[in-house]
């Protein structure tokens, strides 16, 4: 027969839909440059305190040191839950994942709770700079371990048997094969844990360090003017872009990773590594996961109404079901056209497009909120208060995450399969719809699933958008844990693993293709 007659036109609608939801991601940066531009002298002068200059420069600390942190606990717990004889490798990989669930100020009140004086251990005092890093690379680490193991699982074994077969030993191949094939997975779990480490704020308020987060809020709160925590926003942003830009960068230097073959790599035997190996994974697991929970688990116990308080969480436990549902929904949908365009349109321009999804990441949720306030009070009155707008904000949080899992699937299917139906005549909205997505599931599936768990512990910018008593389960952690009432914080921080835990169990031990998706791409 004839061949087919593929029409490719230019995507102009396509185009016009992904440029809209990158400038809704991008709002918060528009607010902060009219603040900035609309404060004059005196925003030049925050730019040139020498406060500003010691905020990034341990804000920069931070992120450094959580994201090697992270990478350093991560990898290796990866490598022995896929490559090795580990014994109970299944269940470890589901324990060390796990993490994932507890919302890192719950980690952070964990470590405050056991250490210093009057602490549950006796230990020396868990704060400041070296007890922020702790907790958030306790609460990040997971991304890290869960790309790289799905990246393990995809690696074709027979470029490291043919290395071990040119005389390489097994830590050699491992640096000059195994590492490279997995290298873009390792730069995906990397920028999502340093993009996270900017924008957190519970932790760096609980442990009392001064970074752009908590002075940015402090601003905020203790200022009319609110230019200088402008300033430090779009301080912010520029090395939110300064972390993307480094991750692509290394991300096409690592282009030529091998795709899977579909065969399974044998176990490698641990032998006398085994005990350090088991002492590893079982240190990490206590104390990411284990010593919150122990800690939650003895606040109810020491609560005499702990019953009580039990039975006035389903209300915040529907609401956050809700939203999160409802985020990871929106924010999957929104990211399919931009990927579409960063994948089967490449070019300059689309290529800056997908980087400037990453922009609104990295703000603490206080200044998205402020900036959706500031866009719906002046116009969309109609908004304001509502659950549109804190969904809104969930988007922009929380785009790159649903955009690494759409992108990294669109890559993974044929193109000849989408040439076919538009030669076959069908319209191009009608071959995503009916062809392109349905493909693209077990990606769209990974990357909704981080949506929905990074909404469920979301806090500034729900404390600050929720509709008038529209209360979720971070929110009441937040709020009891505010006045030390910690027995009453209890209760909804369990609920929020629980609820959260069946997610992270799907993924991790019933859908390895979704997480593969996922760690081949971003």
């Amino acid at each position: 027969g004839r061949p087919l007659a593929v029409t490719r036109r230019r995507p102009w609608a396509l185009a016009v839909l992904g440029v809209a939801v990158v400038a809704v991601v991008c709002l918060p940066l528009l607010y902060l440059l009219i603040r900035v531009i609309g404060g004059g002298d005196a925003a030049w002068a925050a730019f040139g305190r020498p406060r500003t200059l010691e905020l990034v420069v341990r804000t920069v600390g931070l992120v450094a040191a959580v994201t090697a942190l992270s990478v350093a606990v991560g990898l290796p717990a990866a490598w022995l839950v896929s490559r090795t004889d580990l014994p109970g490798r299944k269940v470890w990989a589901v324990l060390l994942a796990l993490p994932l669930v507890l919302p890192s100020y719950v980690v952070a009140l964990a470590l405050l709770a056991i250490s210093g004086p009057g602490g549950l251990l006796g230990i020396p005092a868990i704060a400041g700079f070296d007890g922020a890093t702790l907790a958030l690379t306790l609460a990040t680490y997971p991304y890290v371990f869960i790309l790289c193991a799905a990246a393990l699982r995809r690696a074709d074994p027979a470029l490291e048997e043919a290395s071990r077969g040119l005389g390489r030993g097994p830590w050699a191949t491992m640096r000059a094969v195994t590492l490279p094939l997995i290298a873009p997975a390792i730069g995906a779990g990397a920028l999502l844990v340093a993009l996270y480490a900017l924008a957190d704020f519970g932790v760096v308020s609980l442990m009392r360090v001064d970074v752009l987060t908590r002075a940015i809020y402090v601003e905020y709160r203790s200022l009319f003017d609110r230019t200088p925590a402008a300033v430090l926003g779009l301080v912010l942003v520029v090395l939110a872009a300064v972390v993307v830009l480094a991750e692509g960068w290394m991300s096409r230097r690592a282009r030529g990773a091998a795709r899977s073959s579909g065969r399974v790599a044998p176990p490698v035997p641990l032998g006398r590594w085994m005990v350090p190996a088991l002492a590893f994974c079982g240190v990490v697991t206590g104390v990411a996961l284990v010593l919150p929970l122990a800690v939650l688990v003895w606040w109810i116990a020491r609560a005499p109404s702990a019953g009580d308080v039990l039975e006035n969480i389903a209300g915040p436990a529907a609401n956050s079901l809700l939203v999160a549902l409802a985020a990871a929904a929106v924010t999957t949908l929104a990211a399919i056209p931009v990927a579409v365009l960063a994948v089967r349109h490449r070019g300059r321009a689309t290529r800056a497009l997908e980087r400037a999804a990453y922009v609104g990441n990295a703000l603490p949720g206080i200044v998205i909120a402020l900036a959706l306030v500031f866009f719906a009070a002046r116009n969309a009155s109609l908004l304001y208060g509502t659950l549109t707008l804190l969904i809104v904000a969930y988007l922009v949080r929380f785009f790159p995450q649903a955009l690494a899992g759409v992108r990294s699937a669109l890559e993974r299917v044929d193109p000849n399969l989408e040439d076919a139906a538009r030669g076959l005549g069908a319209p191009p909205p009608a071959v995503l719809a009916r062809v392109t997505v349905p493909l693209m599931a077990p990606g769209l599936l990974a990357g909704a699933a981080l949506v929905f768990l990074s909404t469920m512990k979301e806090l500034p910018a729900t404390l600050l958008l929720r509709p008038i008593g529209f209360d979720t389960l971070a929110t009441e952690v937040w709020t009891t844990t505010s006045v030390s009432r910690y027995a009453e914080a209890a209760p909804p921080a369990l609920a929020l693993c629980v609820l959260a835990a069946p997610v992270v169990w799907l993924l991790v031990v019933r859908g390895g293709r979704e997480w593969d998706e996922l760690g081949g791409g971003a």
